[in-house]
């Protein structure tokens, strides 16, 4: 027979909420531990960043950017359609070396053949007009001079009659009604052989005029026959310099009808080359005119200096044109990749380290300094000046000697500090 026992129960009850609050303290006061910790420091491995000394002295601030080699504005010889034409036959392909007087291509044009026939025909009309002109025109002078000397017969006659007449006057052979007949007689014929010397000279004057006139129609049909004639002689299209037959954006082929003024063919000169290069806005605003450059064609390093900037902004880029200085290396032709390096300026006697991955010049940037153990990293703000393509100006923040890593840490953000392992 079982008895019952209260008490018991009572005492195990006791000990069940006497373990319940000691275990409830024990939790609260490790959660209270575990929230007083600091984060644990996170660990990088030493081999995944990189690192940086920096250092005191020179550097030379720089930009880069990817570009081109094109041809310069004058070793380009594009050359146009001078009438509206048919392609009859294409002699040379792109990529071919030529001389100034090497035929391209021969085209066609039956319009300007009939042109040409008349053209002739109208030069040879205007020559014989000139030509019958000046026959009448020196028939007329001629008459005008016979007049003029019958005149001049005349009036040299009655002069000396005049002269006479006064000596026999004055001797009182004659009457003074006859001397006075024989000068009146003089007076008129010198009157009318100055009038006849001024209407020779004006008719001098008019048929010159006149000549001239007919003149200039029979040079207004040589040219237009010359210009036909050139015309003729373009349908053989000629490279014009020596260098290499390019590409066309529309390739011609035989049978193809050009409109004058269409181009047809392309020569350049290789050894006129210059390089675009493509540099990021934000790099661009510091480069001049004359700044020095060099240009690696991936076959050797060639010199150069800036001598034109794109004033607008495509893509984030703007275009700048650098022409070579020194002679191209073997392989260098239009359109090859190239890297090419512009110098802004040298500064002497500074703090600087390579540029960080991330890192704007003028501006203020953490980085993650080494500790004197070399086994940890803290963050410091360092405050940046002039950059260039791998290096930056330390202003403040860094001391000559000091390491830091330059390598993207933007995953550790959230932390002043790192153990490196």
């Amino acid at each position: 027979m079982d008895i019952s026992r209260p008490d018991i129960k009572k005492k195990k009850l006791r000990r069940q909420i006497v373990v319940l609050a000691i275990v409830a303290v024990g939790v609260t006061a490790a959660a209270w531990a575990v929230m007083r910790l600091k984060p644990a420091v996170p660990s990088v491995d030493a081999s995944t960043v990189w690192p940086e000394t920096v250092k005191r002295g020179d550097f030379t601030r720089n930009v880069r950017g990817l570009g081109t080699l094109v041809p310069r504005e004058e070793s380009i010889e594009l050359i146009p359609a001078q009438t509206d034409a048919t392609v009859v036959r294409i002699r040379v392909l792109p990529g071919t070396i030529v001389k100034p007087d090497t035929i391209l291509m021969d085209l066609t044009d039956p319009t300007l053949q009939q042109q040409l026939v008349s053209a002739r025909l109208a030069l040879a009309g205007a020559e014989a007009d000139y030509k019958s002109l000046q026959a009448t025109l020196n028939s007329s002078i001629m008459d005008k001079k016979s007049a003029a000397a019958q005149v001049n017969a005349q009036y040299s006659q009655a002069e000396l009659q005049s002269n006479t007449d006064k000596q026999l006057y004055a001797l009182g052979v004659i009457s003074g009604i006859q001397y006075n007949q024989s000068k009146n007689n003089a007076d008129q014929l010198t009157t009318q052989h100055q009038i006849s010397g001024e209407q020779l000279d004006v008719n001098q004057k008019a048929i010159l005029v006149q000549l001239q006139s007919q003149q200039t129609k029979v040079d207004s049909a040589r040219a237009l026959l010359d210009l036909y004639q050139k015309q003729e002689s373009d349908l053989q299209v000629k490279a014009g310099i020596a260098g290499v037959v390019a590409s066309l954006p529309t390739p011609m082929s035989v049978g193809m009808h050009v409109t004058a003024g269409t181009s047809v063919a392309e020569v350049i000169d290789p050894s006129q080359l210059k390089a675009a290069l493509q540099i990021a806005e934000t790099q661009a605003h510091d480069i001049l005119i004359g700044q020095a450059a060099e240009i690696d064609t991936h076959n050797g390093i060639v010199p150069g200096h800036v001598t034109r900037i794109d004033p607008s902004v495509l893509n984030g880029t703007r275009t700048v044109d650098v022409t070579l200085d020194g002679a191209l290396p073997a392989g260098a032709v239009p359109q090859l990749s190239v890297d090419g390096t512009i110098e802004l300026a040298h500064l002497h006697d500074v703090l600087y380290v390579g540029r960080p991955a991330f890192g704007n010049e003028n501006s203020t940037i953490s980085l993650f300094r080494y500790d004197p153990s070399g086994k940890t990293a803290t963050r410091v703000q360092v405050q940046v000046g002039k950059a260039s393509t791998t290096e930056i100006q330390i202003l403040n923040g860094l001391n000559e000697g000091d390491r830091v890593i330059l390598s993207d840490m933007s995953r550790y953000d959230a932390t002043d500090k790192v153990r490196l392992e």
